[in-house]
């Protein structure tokens, strides 16, 4: 197995969208085989319908998102993947078709879409042979951006006798095209806006109401004539009534 995807990995280097197919001749020697005209079914390629088959023993399979760890998928645009078959069998594999499906991550009986199947002419993996198959598929572009399960199918005979094999069951990220801005985010800033927009008018609401009161508030005249009633009461016969009443007389 770690001898496999030590292969696997070299090959993506020189992945293409033709079908490579490698017959192991000799520990030393490789011979690299270029065939396997891709095709959609309907075009004169197999077509097995939803059938679900068991999938054979001694084929392994693996996937990768060529420069795409992430595994984001653009919602209305096209994402490609590679599928390695590893054939330990003692006969030759007829690679007939590669399908996927998108679900619901916490139910798959929840099927979201049934993406495109891809079909192959005259594609085969002898025994004790190895082979990369492209797959390209686009999600639809109303497709919510989120978190998906994608379930990958690659359908094959075996002496005439059809067989299939899952070789991606994981989530992908399906994101907007066309800029960082999804549909939640301009949601979220045109809510942000109203609130605010809201708060200043109440704001603007409570600062008129208080100016308002202040305006029609009574002025209070505070009287001084019972302070100084007690002023001349508390003075009465010190040095400064007695000026006062000085100064009373030389005016008269």
């Amino acid at each position: 197995m770690r001898n496999f995807t030590i292969f696997f990995v070299a090959l993506l280097l020189l992945a293409s969208p033709l079908l490579r197919v490698v017959r192991c001749q000799s520990e030393s020697e490789a011979e690299v085989v270029e065939g396997g005209d891709i095709g959609l079914v309907g075009d004169e390629v197999q077509d097995f319908g939803d059938g679900n088959f068991a999938p054979a023993s001694g084929i392994d399979t693996v996937c990768v998102f060529p420069k795409n760890s992430a595994k984001l998928v653009t919602a209305g645009e096209e994402t490609e993947l590679l599928v390695g078959m590893k054939n330990d069998g003692e006969s030759t594999v007829n690679v007939i078709a590669i399908k996927a499906t998108v679900h619901l991550p916490f139910d798959h009986q929840l099927l979201v879409q049934n993406l495109s199947t891809q079909g192959f002419n005259n594609a085969s993996v002898p025994a004790s042979a190895q082979a990369t198959f492209p797959y390209i598929f686009a999600v639809s572009k109303y497709l919510q951006p989120g978190t998906f399960d994608l379930v990958g199918t690659i359908v094959y005979e075996i002496d005439q006798y059809p067989f299939q094999s899952t070789f991606y069951n994981g989530t992908i990220e399906v994101v907007e095209s066309g800029g960082f801005l999804s549909i939640e985010s301009v949601f979220l800033v045109t809510l942000g806006l109203a609130l605010l927009f809201l708060l200043g008018l109440w704001l603007h609401g409570q600062f008129q109401r208080i100016s308002k009161k202040n305006k029609k508030a009574p002025k209070v005249e505070v009287g001084t004539r019972s302070t100084d009633a007690s002023m001349d009461e508390w003075l009465q016969g010190t040095a400064y009534t007695q000026s006062l009443s000085n100064k009373s007389k030389k005016k008269k």
